[in-house]
């Protein structure tokens, strides 16, 4: 299975983590060239040699009008309507960085329509919008103000955005079968920005980060961006400690800042061997119960996480016609269920087999189409991908636009392979 694993010692923003991916690209300088003629707006993409602590690895700079932003790795700066205008002002006047900028924004329906508008794969463009949500998202539980109403610094948006669909591009290049990450250090402190003072991570930040397994470290500073935090929430498929894995291309994407260790990102592409799960199957046969009471059984086993249950018509002992339910379950789980059945059910016994089973690895995306949001389900492993569309998402559509079944699907399933 083609695996990449993100290494976050050092936190994750954009440009570290483009520079990291890009390393592993069969044709980086070709990468660098399709991607100036995208036409991102003022936009230009420089790659460059950089060590930090005696490691060789890439920095990309990203040119707004022929000048590079510095901002410690902190391309988005967000604010809603509500805000001081003449604080946001003083900010940017004091943040000016040996090149001048108007103080003008982006909303996030401008940034769609300049996305919209580049020369991308479908699949690319929908991923980049999907980050930037997550990251509008974020302020917007951060500022208590409505997404519509959340608007970033011109500059640096045109900055993200370079770095969003540069990470997008090459995700989507190297296609990996799976993505793993480790725990990603925030670092610690506090951090100037457009609103004041705030608490490392910042609020957008550590709202992306939820449920994710994050840490402080020892360095002092803001290590992971909203704008590296929301890459990382939409693409990797778990954050773990690396796996045992053949690697064949090592990246090292470099920050702008110097720290006592090396400011980078690692990414490392190999083959992970393709895993199988020890499940159990638990079976008993039953004649003394009706389809209700056995139905209302199978429903609940499934509530309380099997990984599948069903029935199979079979003859008794004195031709009786019944059933054996079949309860399939994690060797961990197999006490809870073998309860669970027992008490749910008229048997008096159940029958366990110990089984290997081979899985493809599977993903819920998120799809924007023009009958509404979709969750499509992606399977992959073994050289196969598998794509379907929730089925509880078409008949809702369905419903909502009086349209069959079939037709919605096809539809949309249209919009998907266009």
């Amino acid at each position: 299975m083609k695996t990449l694993f993100l290494e976050c010692t050092m936190g994750a923003a954009g440009d570290m983590l483009m520079s990291a991916l890009i390393e592993l690209h069969e044709n980086p300088d070709e990468f660098v060239e399709k991607f100036n003629h995208l036409g991102i707006p003022k936009v230009k993409l420089e790659k460059e040699q950089s060590v930090k602590c005696g490691i060789t690895g890439t920095h990309m700079r990203v040119l707004i009008d022929g000048a590079e932003e510095q901002s410690g790795d902190t391309h988005l700066h967000s604010y809603g309507h509500h805000h001081n205008h003449e604080q946001d002002h003083h900010y940017n006047h004091e943040h000016e960085h040996n090149h001048s900028h108007q103080h003008s924004h982006s909303s996030l329906h401008h940034i769609e329509h300049i996305v919209s508008h580049l020369p991308l794969e479908k699949q690319v463009k929908q991923d980049v919008m999907a980050v930037y949500t997550l990251i509008a998202e974020a302020e917007s539980h951060a500022h208590g103000v409505p997404v519509p109403d959340i608007h970033f610094h011109e500059v640096g948006t045109m900055d993200a955005v370079a770095d969003v669909v540069g990470v997008c591009m090459l995700i989507h290049d190297l296609n990996p079968d799976k993505i793993i990450a480790g725990p990603v250090n925030v670092g610690w402190g506090q951090v100037n920005c457009a609103h004041g003072i705030l608490p490392v991570p910042a609020p957008a930040t550590a709202f992306i980060l939820r449920e994710i397994p994050t840490y402080s470290g020892e360095i002092e500073g803001e290590l992971c961006t909203p704008t590296g935090a929301a890459l990382l929430k939409h693409f990797v498929d778990s954050f773990e400690k690396m796996p045992v894995m053949k690697v064949k291309k090592i990246g090292y994407g470099m920050g702008n800042k110097d720290f006592p260790a090396a400011n980078c990102v690692r990414a490392m592409l190999g083959e992970m061997e393709n895993t199988t799960d020890d499940i159990v199957e638990l079976c008993c046969n039953l004649d003394d119960m009706t389809p209700e009471y056995i139905g209302y059984a199978a429903e609940l086993l499934m509530r309380e996480g099997a990984l599948d249950v069903y029935t199979t018509s079979v003859f008794m002992k004195k031709n009786r016609p019944g059933f054996v339910l079949t309860c399939m379950c994690k060797k961990e789980d197999k006490e809870k269920f073998l309860q669970l059945i027992l008490k749910h059910t008229s048997t008096l016994g159940i029958r366990e087999y110990t089984c290997n089973r081979y899985s493809l690895e599977r993903k819920i995306r998120n799809v924007q189409t023009s009958l509404g949001q979709v969750r499509v389900k992606e399977s992959k492993g073994y050289g196969i991908t598998k794509r379907k569309i929730e089925y509880e998402d078409l008949v809702q559509i369905a419903k909502e636009y009086h349209k069959s079944l079939e037709d919605v699907r096809e539809e949309i399933q249209k919009e998907l392979e266009d």
